[in-house]
């Protein structure tokens, strides 16, 4: 599909009449962006999101991106840049009375579920690049995972499970095999501190000439937020395929003090172990200092500095990134 037909289908569906609709809400970002790796880039995206009476809500979400030829992993936080438009989500979910041991159920297109995986984890937040945990290439996740399935989650507000199956319906540089996938993810939250637990069997996205096997890996989450500073985390282990094994994690510091006014500071601190034969064992790690300013209204604008040790994954070991975004929002 090409960028115009997917845009034109949202903005169709943006106008359409629901019945009992309680609200809808339309948004489309646009952004642009480039690195001293001699890479610039462009996207675009577009979401739906509305409320069907008291329980049922859908979301729609569609993208764009292009950026010059390169191997880095600059302005995938979130979205693939391949020159054509995905879609990313298409789903709608139903939510359960408080009082019910079911949350909610989703059905359709929608991100695969581990660990930190909205779209809102990562793409707006003023990080350009994704941790090197969930960039396709460095053999562990992809932020371009989603999946075609059922989601359920029960439990109460403050701790709960989690549980989705599907098939592979990725979008970018990773694309898993056609088969099965399951993700097991529990949640809970004392005070300010959120921790999680998740767990995916999947197939591997390398070809089956070498890759053998299913991909599994586990992983734990956390975020402590109190008075405008929120340090989170992400660490995993687990296999890409047969034969093979891929650890590593990041720590996100995240500052928004009243004091900054539209600034957001950011630090991160991460590292990646692929294990398999030499000469394709991958050990690296990486720091990153950033910020992100709102300039005006929906008009924001991120730059960050990262410094890459160990073996490269990104073209220079030091990288300045710049990027620029526009969100414009409508709740009808």
């Amino acid at each position: 599909m090409s960028r115009g037909r997917l845009i034109a289908l949202l903005a169709c569906l943006a106008h359409a009449p629901i019945a009992h609709a309680q609200e809808l809400a339309v948004e489309i970002s646009q952004s642009v962006g480039g690195t001293s790796e001699e890479m610039v880039g462009a996207g675009t995206q577009v979401r739906l999101l509305g409320d069907v009476g008291s329980h049922f809500r859908f979301g729609v979400e569609g993208a764009w991106g292009q950026r010059t030829e390169g191997e880095s992993d600059v302005l995938g936080a979130a979205y693939p840049y391949g020159g054509h438009a995905d879609l990313m989500e298409a789903y709608a979910e139903y939510t359960a009375p408080a009082r019910r041991g079911i949350r909610s159920i989703r059905g359709g297109r929608y991100r695969t579920p581990f660990g930190f995986s909205a779209a809102s984890d990562h793409a707006y937040i003023g990080f350009l690049r994704p941790p090197l945990i969930r960039y396709g290439d460095y053999f562990a996740l992809s932020s371009g995972y989603l999946e075609h399935g059922v989601d359920v989650v029960v439990g109460a507000p403050r701790f709960w499970g989690e549980v989705s199956v599907g098939r592979p319906a990725d979008v970018g540089e990773a694309i898993r095999r056609p088969g099965t996938d399951t993700v097991l993810r529990a949640q809970g939250a004392i005070g300010a501190l959120i921790v999680g637990a998740s767990f995916l069997d999947t197939t591997p996205y390398l070809p089956s000439t070498f890759a053998r096997g299913r991909a599994r890996f586990g992983g734990v989450d956390a975020r402590w937020m109190q008075s405008g500073v929120m340090v989170r985390g992400e660490w995993i282990g687990g296999r890409p395929f047969d034969g093979t094994s891929t650890t590593g994690g990041y720590v996100d510091l995240i500052v928004h003090r009243p004091s900054m006014g539209p600034v957001t500071a950011l630090a991160r601190a991460e590292r990646l172990d692929y294990k398999t034969s030499p000469p394709y064992a991958l050990y690296t790690h990486r720091y990153t200092v950033a910020g992100r300013v709102r300039v005006w209204q929906g008009f924001a604008v991120s730059t960050g500095v990262s410094h890459q040790g160990g073996q490269l994954t990104q073209s220079r070991r030091t990288a300045v990134d710049l990027g620029l975004s526009y969100t414009l929002r409508k709740d009808y």
